[in-house]
């Protein structure tokens, strides 16, 4: 196969760069011998750098990081797109300006609104301006998601595990924190005690007129919306009340170095409740598979059996560091999601993985491919989520945010940063620790777009 040309814009139309991450592609592209997977990798690790960074010094570092083809910022995605460069960040002062500027403009974000799951660089009102909520100024969508507030989290007890560097924690990042824990207090429970509530005019409707399913005083954190931005079937859902958990418990040396002893005592409070609820409340017995993991629960005696593709997914528990990857009940509950009893999980001539009600049936997502190599136990699944990540981009050399189970020509968003960037962490992740994958791996053979 001659060598593909590459799919990342000229230098010069970059919107950041960073001389450790092209030394990173480059060692990592020389351990590949398949040429459309090295490819490939090339395109998509530095698309977050390439395509989505708006970097300024605004009384500090300042990142404001979009999603790809929509203008806004998400907590979960930007933290989820600037993730795999954090290694890098001690020896990069450019870099580790850039991160740092993520972890201030997230805290921004998170004081203007705190249920707010998407901004603006900008205090403008946009696209969803009529939402039936409290929209404020700089707000693109206001769907409360718990994990946002995680990503927030992990991202910060992140960026100091990396780096050393207390400077993005300052007094309005530790407002930020004091306004998640102000939060959780609120959503911990029966939702009773919450204003939250949200109706889109023509389209989605919490119920109850906006204001959520019942739920009961467990421990558990509500929330309304899942990390696909598609509306929980039961208010706790359980993956990110577990990445909550994680991210809470993780924090809590940054917190104390700090001397938020306040904050510290709120984290550890809640990061222990959290994990005891969730063994208490959220694990069912399945006729098949026995005791696992549900997605959602109300602590009521409901609980919604499925995967989604979208992380935190059940399926990503080892990866957010909730549990080892041999963990018996996580295998009980790996082995429904990659099964059909997963009412989400499909299967196709273009291959076989979880998709999400997000983008209707028979859809694969390749971000839930690269989280099943992720937490894989063995090469040969490894290989096999890669083969499908290789065949599936529709020579386009990116990855797209779900393709149809029977022709993956037929893709959703062209333009998805986060996917891109996680599977460029998934061939970093297995250059490190499969090394001999890479170097064995070979291919169907691929036309040139």
């Amino acid at each position: 196969m001659n060598l593909l040309a590459t799919q990342r814009p000229v230098p010069e139309q970059r919107t950041f760069s960073s001389a450790s991450v092209e030394d990173l592609a480059d060692r990592v592209a020389g351990g590949i011998a398949d040429q459309a997977l090295a490819w490939l990798f090339r395109n998509c690790l530095p698309n977050t750098l390439d395509t989505t960074v708006d970097y300024q010094e605004l009384d500090g570092p300042d990142s404001f990081v979009i999603t790809g083809d929509i203008p806004a910022m998400w907590l979960r995605d930007s933290a989820s797109q600037v993730w795999p460069f954090l290694p890098l960040a001690r020896s990069d002062d450019k870099l580790r300006a850039m991160l740092a500027g993520v972890v201030r403009r997230q805290a921004r974000g998170i004081v203007l609104d705190p249920y707010a799951n998407a901004f603006y660089r900008d205090p403008v009102l946009g696209h969803w301006k009529d939402d039936l909520t409290e929209m404020r100024p700089g707000v693109h969508e206001r769907k409360w998601e718990l994990d946002s507030l995680a990503y927030f989290v992990r991202l910060s007890q992140g960026y100091w595990a990396a780096t050393g560097d207390v400077s993005p924690f300052d007094e309005t990042w530790r407002a930020a924190m004091a306004a998640l824990f102000g939060l959780l207090e609120m959503e911990q429970g029966a939702g009773e005690r919450s204003a939250y509530s949200f109706e889109r005019p023509g389209g989605t409707v919490l119920p109850r007129g906006g204001r959520g399913l019942p739920s009961a005083e467990c421990g558990l954190i509500r929330c309304a919306f899942r990390p696909s931005d598609d509306l929980v079937a039961f208010p706790f859902l359980v993956p990110a009340n577990a990445m909550m958990a994680v991210a809470l418990r993780d924090i809590g040396p940054l917190l104390e170095i700090l001397g938020a002893k306040d904050l510290s005592g709120q984290a550890s409070r809640f990061s222990h409740e959290i994990f005891a609820a969730l063994e208490n409340h959220a694990v069912v017995n399945h006729s098949v598979h026995g005791e696992i993991w549900a997605y959602e629960v109300d602590g009521l005696g409901g609980a919604h059996l499925m995967d989604d593709a979208n992380v935190p997914s059940l399926l990503s528990l080892p990866y957010l560091g909730f549990c080892a990857k041999t963990d018996p009940r996580y295998l009980r509950t790996r082995q429904f999601c990659l099964s059909g009893d997963n009412p989400h999980f499909v299967t196709g001539p273009a291959g076989a993985g979880i998709g999400s009600p997000h983008t209707g049936p028979g859809t694969i997502w390749p971000m839930a491919l690269t989280m099943q190599a992720l937490t894989a136990t063995d090469d040969a699944e490894v290989e096999f989520c890669l083969r499908q990540l290789v065949t599936s981009h529709a020579g386009t050399g990116f990855m797209h945010e779900s393709f149809r189970a029977d022709d993956a020509r037929v893709f959703s968003r062209p333009w998805f940063a986060w996917a891109n960037t996680l599977f460029g962490e998934l061939v970093v992740t297995v250059f490190e620790e499969r090394p001999s994958v890479l170097a064995d791996f070979s291919s169907p053979s691929m036309a040139s777009p």
